[in-house]
């Protein structure tokens, strides 16, 4: 994968919920599209969870739909299918965006050295790995323990909402507390209702990774079709979704 910027002509297309009520376009996809939504499978200390662990929470419906999104609130072209890789495996050299969720469950994660390795390489080349859905002290000391170790000479610093991650494409007042599907209208999991976003910074100034605490976009995602789920949660998760995405493409 090569760090360049990437010159994309950007499409503004006002968000409605009314939008993802159609059928999808064919033309809005592309075999080969220059968009590709990969997810990474990682090991957790404890195995076991719903769909086989952590990491597969939400998929494929929230994949899926974010690609939909995507092809209609941008003129970026998408698969419509999403991938799933390993941060071991050299096919993700090939994608500049990344997603993983729910680390901090399970007993935290758990990186091989080979995994360490290969992801450290794959960020440092250019690439943004975005990490969503995790919740409270417990669950982000569990994910920092080995997370830490990827790059031990740099922090993870709190992102405020001047920061141009939030003005790339929708113009946003920084992190947003997007509940899951279980939690109450305006609070998260465990009463949490303020969300934060950390990143880890490269030489250049750019945001190599992205954490997403205490708030849940690939709820929003899922859930998009769901009469129960607040729709205001939804356009959110979009929004910050495909600026965070447009960020990747062009940093």
């Amino acid at each position: 994968m090569k760090n360049t910027t990437l010159a994309l002509s950007l499409l503004l297309t006002t968000y409605t919920s009314a939008l993802f009520g159609q059928d999808d376009l064919p033309e809005l996809y592309d075999i080969a599209g220059e968009f590709a939504f990969v997810r990474i499978q990682y090991d957790s200390y404890y195995s076991g969870g719903y769909y086989g662990g952590p990491w597969a929470t939400d998929f494929p419906a929230a994949d899926e739909n974010f690609l939909r999104g995507v092809a209609r609130l941008s003129n970026v072209r998408v698969m419509n299918k999403p991938i799933v890789l390993r941060f071991d495996d050299e096919e993700i050299f090939n994608y500049p965006f990344l997603y993983a969720l729910e680390m901090g469950r399970n007993g935290g994660l758990s990186l091989s050295p080979a995994e360490s390795e290969n992801l450290r390489e794959y960020l440092l080349r250019g690439g943004f790995l975005l990490i969503d859905d995790f919740w409270g002290e417990q669950q982000w000391d569990a994910f920092y323990r080995d997370f830490s170790q990827l790059f031990p000479d740099r922090q993870l610093t709190e992102l405020n909402s001047s920061h141009e991650i939030y003005h790339t494409f929708y113009d946003i007042d920084g992190p947003q507390m997007i509940p899951g599907r279980g939690g109450r209208r305006g609070f998260g999991q465990a009463g949490i209702d303020i969300a934060s976003n950390h990143a880890i910074i490269d030489d250049d100034g750019r945001v190599m990774v992205l954490v997403n605490w205490n708030s849940d976009m690939g709820d929003g995602w899922e859930h998009t079709y769901d009469q129960w789920y607040p729709t205001q949660y939804a356009n959110s998760a979009y929004q910050l979704g495909i600026n965070y995405l447009i960020y990747s493409l062009t940093h």
